[in-house]
């Protein structure tokens, strides 16, 4: 028997973390469902095979989804019954991952599971949009929320597309300027050493030690970039963690400009994905809970996790948030 962190919240909408013994994810995930709770994530308990399980690599290609949900709602509107809309997408979507998940949700609802607990179920879709599903299930207006999640995600996307671009410039520019220094250094640098000991001329000591570094550095530029690939892949293993996660949020946060601008992101980010939860009926705590989850950052996870304790315990939430 394995054991998994589970999140789940119960009727009254409280998210709780728990550790629990099962023989699969799928067991446990099975188990809970059956006694009347919403699973949002179930992760094996060891850090490092959470890190390398095939259910941690899963992702899902956010644009094709966005494509996915408008033709969803576009089928329910036209009066068609869920299980026929999602046998008809799951032959037509091009993406061969997203249609594989899509007819798993097929089968769970066909088995008589309800629409949200299908999507739960299959691991790779965001906890907001199970979320959302659920609201919908409850207040019977499924399209309605579910466009509400479109309005969403296109925001997010256009956003996400914008910082990308502003941020293109500025990352070629230092490529460039790496590249540059390192053909300084290892090629032009001791060429010029060859011509000066040929002329033997008296050279200052800090043009010393510069050819020096590039002579050397010239027969370790192979060995020199096989370190550098296996540092980046350690810092991507260790920048997964808990702590260091944590700690590369700290340091993002307090990069001049680069650092407010991150944060602002973030608390937009927060502030959209709860706005969409409360206007679709999810309760306050679990919408909480649900829009702190969709934040990539350890650190304001955190403030937002003892803010929703404080609200729990009957504090405001202007007053929690301070």
């Amino acid at each position: 028997m394995a054991e998994w962190t589970l999140k789940y919240a119960d009727a009254r909408g409280e998210i709780h973390n728990q550790v629990a013994e099962a023989g699969s994810e799928r067991e446990l995930r099975d188990r809970y469902t059956q006694q009347g709770f919403l699973v949002y994530s179930i992760k094996p308990r060891s850090e490092l095979t959470a890190l390398t399980s095939p259910s941690r690599r899963k992702k899902l290609n956010v644009e094709k989804f966005l494509i996915f949900n408008q033709q969803f709602v576009t089928l329910i509107r036209a009066g068609l019954p869920i299980l026929k809309a999602l046998d008809l997408l799951a032959e037509r979507l091009t993406d061969p991952k997203l249609s594989g998940y899509i007819k798993g949700v097929r089968e769970e609802v066909r088995n008589g599971a309800l629409l949200s607990d299908a999507f739960g179920r299959q691991g790779v879709f965001p906890p907001i949009y199970v979320t959302t599903v659920l609201a919908g299930e409850r207040s019977g207006s499924l399209a309605e929320v579910i466009e509400r999640y479109i309005t969403y995600q296109k925001l997010s996307l256009s956003v996400r597309k914008k910082l990308l671009v502003s941020l293109m410039y500025p990352a070629v520019l230092i490529t460039l300027v790496v590249c540059l220094v390192v053909f300084l250094v290892t090629y032009v640098v001791p060429n010029f050493a060859q011509l000066y000991s040929s002329m033997n001329a008296v050279l200052p000591m800090p043009t010393q030690i510069l050819i020096a570094i590039g002579t050397t550095a010239r027969n370790y530029v192979l060995l020199g970039f096989a370190l550098m690939v296996v540092g980046i892949v350690a810092f991507r293993f260790w920048s997964r963690t808990p702590r260091g996660s944590e700690m590369v949020d700290r340091f993002l946060l307090k990069l001049p400009y680069a650092g407010e601008v991150w944060l602002k992101y973030q608390v937009a980010q927060f502030s959209r994905v709860l706005g969409t939860l409360l206007i679709g009926g999810i309760p306050l705590l679990q919408a909480l809970d649900t829009a702190a989850d969709s934040l990539g950052t350890q650190v304001l996870k955190k403030v937002l996790q003892h803010a929703v304790k404080l609200v729990r315990e009957g504090q405001s939430l202007s007053q929690s948030l301070r």
